[in-house]
């Protein structure tokens, strides 16, 4: 389906007007195809960005503690039975030099990420590095989590211990598309209830939907979207599908093309969609941007984006926890890299927020709700 100027400038006007958009403005905008059209979108999204979260960019130091995943999604390149894959597990004294690593370059923030596993020997060592990383920083260090559905018990166990946002990406909210992209023992409706036992369990809560995928629609990215903002999240991060060649969904969907300009298009579009819905919460610019265009992330934050998560993961390490193909920092070193990022950064008039855990302006108008 087409939609022309006229249709596009309509929706605008409604965005100027801080109206509410229903599901056709949002499959309109979606459409969008003229160059002048994209550009108006994403100018309307950084203006409120701009005005609910302001120019400061979050830095988040990401740590890829672990490639052993217990999942076997098909697009997924730890995928659980990808036999070519080295499996490796960081250990605490490394992830604590990561934490050293975060404070000594100001993050004020750190991610801590793996493959899915859920047993009382896992809980429990997340919960030592957790509990290690605050005493440590002597509670510097915010700490976002993004390990998987666990139980509530767990996340109430790791939130205790000093951990307070968690990640918990459904990749669609559409479950036929779902059900097509996992085995038939990944459930949606179990991942779906994680999202509520993680805000049972008091952590800032975040999602996010991968983008253009095999057997996808546009009307499918209006449902993801429409259900993040029902669910109320306090933070967002979704990127492109990127195919790796030994997970299975390449073989499934023989058709499909990748196509990076339109999977660049689609993310930035997804993400000044997320900030129009949504306008104080945390939106990150992922690294798959990055893989797409240099300045991908750039990109990303000058779409409604404000939080980029730097990657600190050993280097020995980084090469195995690769969800998809010519994942990019590979190679780098950090303080080369941070001076890059934040040149970049610098260049589009934007500023880092050094040393602050950076939580969104929804969580806090939450907490403070909550305690009146």
């Amino acid at each position: 389906m087409e939609y022309g100027t006229e249709q596009g400038e309509r929706v605008f006007a409604k965005i100027i007007a801080r109206e509410n958009l229903e599901r056709s403005d949002l499959l309109t905008l979606l459409s969008l195809d003229t160059r002048a059209d994209i550009a108006q979108l994403f100018r309307l999204a950084y203006e409120i960005k701009v005005d609910n979260v302001g120019k400061r960019v979050r830095l988040r130091g990401l740590v890829e503690l672990s490639n052993v995943c217990a999942k076997d999604c098909y697009y997924c390149g730890i995928r659980h039975s990808n036999r070519s894959v080295q499996r490796y597990l960081m250990s605490d004294e490394q992830v604590f030099s990561a934490a050293d690593e975060a404070i000594r370059l100001r993050f004020g923030s750190m991610v801590i990420q793996a493959g899915e596993q859920q047993s009382p020997a896992f809980t429990e060592w997340i919960t030592r590095l957790i509990v290690g990383i605050k005493e440590r920083s002597e509670g510097r260090l915010g700490i976002t989590l993004s390990l998987g559905e666990q139980s509530l018990a767990t996340y109430r166990r790791w939130f205790a211990a000093g951990a307070h946002r968690y990640l918990l990406r459904m990749e669609s909210f559409t479950p036929a598309l779902y059900s097509r992209l996992h085995p038939a023992d990944h459930h949606y409706s179990r991942r779906f209830t994680a999202l509520s036992d993680l805000r049972a369990a008091q952590f800032q809560v975040g999602s996010g939907v991968m983008i253009n995928l095999p057997f996808q629609s546009l009307d499918n990215l209006v449902t993801d979207l429409l259900a993040l903002r029902d669910l109320d999240v306090d933070m967002i991060g979704m990127g492109p599908y990127l195919p790796h060649a030994e997970a299975p969904l390449q073989g499934m969907a023989p058709d499909f093309i990748a196509d990076p300009e339109r999977s660049m298009d689609l993310g930035l579009k997804m993400i000044a969609l997320a900030r129009i819905l949504l306008p104080n919460i945390n939106i990150a610019a992922t690294t798959a941007l990055q893989a797409l265009a240099p300045d991908g992330r750039e990109r990303g934050l000058l779409a409604g984006a404000n939080v980029i998560m730097p990657n600190i993961t050993l280097p020995e390490c980084k090469s195995n926890y690769q969800l998809y193909e010519n994942k990019p920092g590979q190679d780098e070193i950090c303080d080369e890299s941070m001076l890059a990022l934040v040149s970049g950064i610098d260049q589009i008039g934007e500023s880092v927020g050094w040393d602050e855990w950076g939580d969104s302006p929804r969580y806090q108008a939450r907490k403070n709700s909550n305690s009146s």
